[in-house]
């Protein structure tokens, strides 16, 4: 089972420069698409609605923001869209597709780097997801959330740690947040479970040559349940082609679908 997670940072854009060419290529089973930031009356195009797939898109509800998509191969037996928070599904960022004990959800966390604002707009976000995923963790189905979480967990991910240490993404208490997921909740972050290399970035600062020099951030995450995290066969990030300020991220799963 091969799952592509994105950052679009807005799919009309994506699609200009060649992301859904590159796809056809891919041989994925689901793709997640994040920061859509369109309406799905604007994606009539059947660029939108790659062949072989079943697309799902989950809008926020105002124009040109948020957004998520889910494409898949296999026809899922139950679609989710939201979380039932109003405050977070308004934003269009919760996608959820069922496939018998199997659950892929496209989800993009809030972010909170442009004022104090949106940083207390994460926390409630955080603060409401933990429990659901401590939930999730032990009722007996596979879950894989895949998305643009906003938050770099360890030095190793990020370039410029020391610097960024008092900026949304990289406070201590979101990555104490991620340290429960992991270390308390047992969630595992797919990606570090087969690929344990630095300067594997997801995200890139447009101003400068930050994408040139690799100077990134790791944004972009598949955390899932331990049994379908222990089927992970490998892990990569595709950098090569600049289809938004986020780059995809491949994994392939030793997992029926």
């Amino acid at each position: 089972m091969r799952i592509i997670n994105f950052n679009a940072n807005g799919i009309r854009s994506a699609a200009r420069k060649g992301f859904f060419e590159w796809l056809e290529h891919q041989s994925a089973d689901v793709v997640c698409i994040q920061e859509t930031k369109a309406q799905i009356h604007q994606l009539d195009d059947e660029i939108f609605h790659p062949r072989g797939y079943e697309c799902f898109y989950f809008d926020a509800q105002k124009k040109g923001y948020s957004g998520v998509a889910l494409y898949s191969k296999k026809s899922p037996e139950h679609v989710i869209m939201g979380m039932g928070i109003e405050e977070f599904d308004t934003e269009g960022r919760y996608l959820e597709a069922r496939y018998g004990g199997l659950s892929v959800i496209s989800v993009y966390l809030p972010s909170g780097s442009s004022g104090d604002h949106r940083q207390e707009v994460k926390w409630r976000f955080l603060d409401a997801f933990m429990p659901e995923l401590q939930k999730r963790h032990s009722d007996g189905r596979q879950y894989v959330y895949c998305g643009d979480w906003n938050i770099a967990h360890k030095p190793i991910d990020l370039r410029n740690w020391r610097s960024n240490q008092k900026n949304s993404g990289f406070l201590p208490e979101e990555r104490a947040w991620l340290d429960r997921l992991y270390d308390e909740v047992g969630w595992v972050d797919t990606f570090r479970a087969v690929n344990p290399n630095p300067d594997e970035y997801t995200w890139w600062s447009n101003r400068g040559q930050a994408r040139a020099n690799n100077v990134g951030w790791r944004l972009d995450y598949q955390i899932a349940t331990p049994l379908l995290s222990s089927s992970v066969r490998q892990a990569s990030v595709h950098r090569d082609d600049h289809f938004s300020d986020h780059a995809p991220v491949i994994m392939d799963y030793d997992w029926p679908f």
